[in-house]
């Protein structure tokens, strides 16, 4: 029997979480934390917050589902399964990494995260202004940003936004429903991993899975009201806090 505290704290991270993908990305930011202070190990915790959010995923690309339109001459559906190819690679070398190698190696893909979050529009509008690149770079870029997503997923939502802004010109405001649905995809394809490799908490899980429907789709309501700068700030005030506790706990 799960206490009623700790599956309250759960419910909540997972609705942070949730929201947190659908307005901006980084909902791992405030699951994953919260399931390594419930006493999981990192990998089992990085797994049980991917399994969470993954409705909550689903809710919001529903929410944002009319958006939906080729990137770079890629269709979606091309976009989806590339997507879910590299969700599969990156959960299988999760399952495969021991838990203090993933330690030391959180902190770095959250600096990753949150510098991506920071920088990556300006940087992604410099580059855009100075190469042109065609579709099968951005296939073979999407593919890494699947492996990424099945791996941690940690700000992926912001890294496929950055990369589609340079790889195929499109403006931010059209992305919301392409990020929400390949984060979708990404976790999909990595909760089957997960699952079956038996490595999802689901006392936790459960929780923090109901708190992520909520928060996906009340984040994807939200997202169409709230200033983008607010957003903004507030996901990079969030990221960068995690990334110092982060930095702290595997160095110390």
């Amino acid at each position: 029997m799960v206490d009623p505290a700790v599956a309250g704290f759960a419910f909540a991270a997972g609705l942070a979480g949730g929201a947190m993908n659908a307005l901006a990305g980084g909902g791992t930011f405030a699951t994953m934390p919260t399931l390594i202070a419930l006493g999981l190990p990192s990998p089992i915790a990085n797994a049980t917050s991917n399994v969470a959010l993954q409705p909550g995923a689903i809710a919001s690309a529903w929410a944002y589902r009319d958006g939906l339109a080729p990137l770079g001459g890629i269709s979606v559906r091309t976009l989806a399964a590339i997507t879910f190819v590299g969700g599969l690679a990156g959960s299988l070398l999760l399952v495969a990494t021991p838990t203090r190698t993933f330690d030391i190696v959180i902190p770095w893909l959250l600096l990753l995260a949150t510098l991506v979050m920071a920088f990556g529009k300006r940087a992604s509008n410099a580059l855009h202004s100075r190469v042109t690149i065609g579709t099968g770079t951005l296939a073979t870029v999407q593919l890494g940003l699947g492996v990424y997503g099945g791996y941690f997923g940690g700000g992926v939502g912001l890294m496929m936004m950055a990369a589609w802004g340079l790889l195929a010109g499109a403006e931010p405001h059209h992305l919301a429903a392409p990020r929400t649905l390949m984060l979708a995809i990404a976790n999909a394809a990595a909760t089957i991993i997960f699952v079956v490799a038996a490595m999802v908490a689901w006392h936790l899980a459960v929780p923090m899975l109901l708190g992520s429907i909520a928060g996906g789709y009340l984040g994807a309501r939200l997202g169409r009201i709230l200033p983008p700068h607010v957003i903004r700030v507030v996901t990079l005030l969030v990221t960068a806090s995690m990334t110092a506790i982060f930095f702290w706990r595997a160095y110390r």
